[in-house]
């Protein structure tokens, strides 16, 4: 069996894409790569005209019975002077009901486009030894890409370089928690997505951490790509109301034809003139058709897919909204729940108490060091409108902060100088920020090796030295927050007089106060 990128070392990988990490492609090679691979973007089906849209919405059965029952409406009005204002009508029900489908089809379109615009992002690359931008269509195998946290990663790559990478690939694996990476070789030929941890996934976000890595794939050839390849070949399927409607129009229509050709016979045998009897059948066969129905089942489709619609859901075909409500059965991810990729905090403590987050108001100074420790020791990016990019344990934090009417400008204003990242055998995190010519050292982790750290707690705006009694309160609150397997995050701080040195770092996690406790649910 051939070897997959995830199986091939750096080296290697290097080798057989024919590039230099350090310095990337040359610009003869990039467009060497692009004659033959293509731009970096995935395919669609031509569009349809609009004539042809319009031609599609007549292909139900039932669309056609009425067609049908107009022109012969009208040879019979014609032919007994009563004229063809039956026709008129059931013609105007026919083209409505296919101006309404059109419409919604196209409108439906317009909003994909300006979703797939807004999902077009920019890449950062190495080229001829130099960083650059570039729109991400134009990358090519070989590309080094580089990453931070909050970046869209902009095609498949093989990780080059990573430093406690974390990355949302909820989409593609299921895992509504971010994944860690590395640069480590799998052995294992058949290994499941999820257990690709070398590997990079187009359409996937940096949460947390920065690296970078080589393309090794793009456009349709990416995972992603195979999806929409999949979806492009998909048969299209009628609903459960398009079958109903079209079984009824089947039953309609040979009940008309049966009537007709009873009427028919009857008036035959009672000696009545065949023209005569034959215009007779043919209006009750027309009588027969309800030609509102389509009109009616159009409508009431077209105001579910605007409730939909309110719901931030675009749905491309009528028909497709009532297929929701047939589902009989819904399949959720191994944890039994349907996520958003989204915490938020409910709980947090401290001077000894456990409070609901929303229900305390009492925003004194020890809450507030609680609040900006937890927003000033975070790498959450925060955009434009105090959008939120980054982990979402860490997000949550900085919502709560936001929540509760924390200036965001103030978490911007105090400068990180140094920090020592977050390691998943030592579980915490610190950063140094100054603050008013002062320098405030924020540590966050897990409970137990964050007191560890502590000789002292932040209570009641003193800082107390008997930490081993106020322990027990912590190690219980801790245990009532924890109870439903929920996240708990402890913070703690100290205050130096000076920037910390080299020799400062090896022992900035000592000595900690301990000020409290939140929960991410």
């Amino acid at each position: 069996m051939e070897k997959k990128w995830f199986n091939l070392s750096i080296e290697e990988t290097k080798n057989k894409l024919e590039t230099d990490i350090e310095s990337g492609l040359t610009n003869e090679h990039v467009l060497k790569n692009r004659e033959k691979f293509g731009f970096n973007e995935l395919k669609t089906k031509k569009k349809k005209s609009i004539f042809l849209k319009f031609l599609e919405q007549f292909k139900d059965f039932m669309i056609i019975v009425l067609i049908i029952a107009a022109i012969v409406s009208g040879a019979v009005g014609i032919a007994e002077g009563e004229g063809i204002t039956d026709t008129i009508i059931i013609l105007i029900v026919v083209v409505v009901n296919a101006i309404i489908g059109v419409l919604q089809e196209n409108k439906a379109e317009k909003s994909l486009e300006a979703l797939q615009k807004l999902s077009s992002h920019a890449a950062k690359v190495v080229r001829n030894g130099s960083i650059m931008v570039i729109p991400s269509r134009e990358l090519v195998p070989g590309d080094i890409v580089v990453l931070d946290t909050g970046d869209y990663i902009p095609a498949d790559l093989r990780i080059v370089e990573c430093a406690n990478l974390k990355v949302q690939e909820s989409a593609l694996t299921g895992e509504s928690v971010p994944v860690e990476k590395n640069i480590d070789i799998i052995n294992d030929e058949k290994a499941a997505l999820a257990d690709r941890t070398n590997m990079l996934f187009s359409s996937s976000l940096i949460t947390y951490g920065r690296g970078k890595g080589v393309v090794v794939e793009t456009g349709m050839t990416t995972e992603v790509g195979k999806i929409a390849e999949i979806i492009n070949d998909t048969d299209k399927n009628i609903t459960p109301l398009q079958n109903k409607l079209n079984q009824l129009g089947k039953i309609l229509g040979t009940v008309a034809l049966g009537i007709c050709a009873f009427i028919f016979i009857i008036g035959i045998i009672y000696g009545k003139e065949p023209i005569h009897m034959f215009m007779t059948a043919v209006s009750l066969a027309v009588a027969a058709i309800p030609e509102g129905l389509a009109a009616v089942s159009t409508i009431v489709l077209a105001i579910g897919v605007q409730r939909m619609v309110k719901k931030n859901a675009i749905v491309k075909r009528l028909p497709a909204v009532e297929t929701l409500g047939s589902a009989s059965v819904i399949c959720s991810d191994k944890t039994g729940t349907l996520t958003q990729n989204k915490m938020t905090v409910e709980k947090i403590f401290y001077n000894g108490n456990l409070f609901d987050i929303d229900k305390n108001q009492n925003k004194d100074d020890d809450m507030k060091r609680l609040i900006y420790a937890s927003m000033l020791c975070n790498d959450t990016k925060v955009g434009e409108n105090n959008e939120l990019t980054g982990d979402p344990t860490e997000t949550a934090l900085i919502d709560m902060g936001l929540k509760l009417n924390f200036d965001p400008a103030k978490y911007v204003q105090k400068p990180r100088i140094c920090e020592i990242p977050f390691d998943s055998e030592r579980k915490l995190m610190t950063t140094v920020n100054e603050e008013n010519g002062k320098y405030i050292v924020y540590t966050k982790g897990g409970v137990d090796e964050l007191l560890a750290k502590c000789s002292s707690y932040l209570y009641l705006g003193e800082i107390r030295k008997d930490l081993n009694e106020y322990k027990k309160q912590i190690i219980n609150n801790n245990e009532v927050m924890a109870q439903d397997a929920l996240r708990v995050l402890s913070m703690a701080y100290k205050v130096l007089d000076h920037k910390p040195t080299k020799e400062d770092m090896n022992k900035l996690e000592q000595d900690l106060i301990f000020i409290g406790m939140v929960r991410n649910d």
